[in-house]
């Protein structure tokens, strides 16, 4: 049974290399990796031959791409009966094929395995994490008191989209978390792409959730996810959207127009979230009444913006017109008021902003509770963490669990 790594890429040839060598070292031979270069200006060909492995397979557009026409070219070329996607930022941990071949015997072929994961941030990354962080990934509330693998109630699954179609976060869209069979990706593809929307990700992991018939749930790590340089986290958390929003898009930064159906000014997180959930309900129609949230939606990018204005400080005053030209009379009293409110407040005191802060979160209600301690150790760089981590000694997986 082959097992397809896809391996995206694009100028990040340091990354790649140990997101490639965590495969190379694993104890299989089964295996191949699909290399799709995105037009890359570094010699990512040069790199592949010299390994002189046939196992590694190399492709690259002729132009930048979008993510998601880059993730379908590379399920495209892949040939393996199961497949997961990494990063170039990511890394398999030791075992990850022998575990999840193991889980394919155990539990007779399930089109989904959904298997935990470490984050690592690199170092210099985060604002709030200069010295970078290795901690548990493992969120989603079906790994709650989980020790050993099992299927995942299908009803369950079901609600977990509904979730992700209230625009909550509660399990990982990250494809880093499956590895997924190719029956089930077959099925999905019988009206178009696997991959689709702005977010891929969100897109395909809620498909998957809603329509593979088992989902087996590995509660123990078998990959990292890295936030490294230029990864779209790192922007994110850098607030610095625009750029990620370009890279998403294979380096076009033409501004989406915000009346183009029902996308607001506000965070480009939101409105990929948005286009993904509507690309399944869908792809879905008839089969599955999913539709996303549209008035949550709303608050969501409303409150965005009128705290990037009020509270942060990063959202001028042209960018909250240009949202005030898309709400209602009532919406721009409320959080015009509202925001004006938390911005005296926040402006008092230290301890006020933070209480301001924290109470704007919890109403939202959009981030899961999760907070599992550090690993106390420094990693460098991600193979370092694949070298060095034991799931099964190491302190921080074994009190987050």
């Amino acid at each position: 049974m082959k097992i397809s790594v896809l391996l995206p890429t694009r100028n990040r040839l340091e990354l790649l290399r140990h997101a490639v060598e965590s495969v190379r070292r694993q104890e299989d031979d089964d295996w191949e990796v699909v290399i799709s270069d995105n037009d890359s200006e570094e010699d990512i060909r040069g790199y592949v031959e010299s390994l002189e492995d046939e196992r590694v397979r190399y492709l690259r557009a002729p132009r930048p791409l979008p993510v998601t026409e880059n993730w379908n070219n590379a399920l495209a070329a892949a040939e393996g009966e199961y497949v997961i996607m990494l990063g170039d930022d990511d890394a398999l941990l030791s075992g990850y094929f022998a575990t999840i071949r193991r889980l394919v015997t155990t539990f007779s072929e399930p089109e989904v395995i959904y298997h935990s994961a470490l984050l690592y941030a690199y170092p210099s990354v985060l604002p709030e994490a200069p010295n970078g962080y290795l901690k548990p990934y493992d969120y989603a509330p079906f790994f709650r008191d989980a020790h050993v693998p099992y299927v995942l109630d299908r009803g369950r699954a079901r609600e977990l989209v509904d979730t992700a179609m209230d625009f909550r976060v509660v399990y990982g869209f990250n494809m880093q978390f499956v590895t997924v069979s190719r029956r089930i990706i077959e099925e999905l593809e019988r009206d178009g792409a696997f991959y689709r929307s702005p977010f891929p990700d969100y897109y395909a992991m809620n498909m998957l959730f809603l329509r593979a018939p088992r989902i087996v749930v590995e509660p123990r790590p078998c990959v990292v996810i890295g936030v490294s340089p230029k990864s779209y986290g790192f922007y994110y958390a850098n607030r610095r959207e625009r750029e990620g929003k370009t890279m998403l898009d294979g380096g076009d930064d033409t501004e989406q127009a915000a009346s183009n159906g029902a996308l607001l000014p506000g965070s480009n997180i939101n409105n990929g979230w948005l286009q993904a959930m509507e690309a399944v309900g869908d792809a879905t129609r008839g089969v599955f009444d999913v539709r996303p949230n549209l008035r949550r939606y709303r608050m969501l990018q409303l409150a965005y913006v009128h705290q990037g204005y009020f509270l942060d400080h990063q959202v001028s005053r042209e960018q909250l017109r240009e949202l005030h030209d898309h709400m209602r009379l009532w919406e721009r009293v409320v959080y015009g008021s509202v925001g004006r409110l938390a911005g005296v407040l926040a402006s008092s005191s230290g301890l006020l902003d933070r209480a301001v802060r924290d109470a704007l979160r919890r109403a939202l209600k959009q981030l899961p509770s999760w907070n599992p301690p550090n690993d106390p150790r420094r990693f460098e760089h991600i193979l370092e963490v694949c070298e060095r981590f034991d799931a099964e000694s190491d302190p921080a997986v074994a009190q987050a669990r």
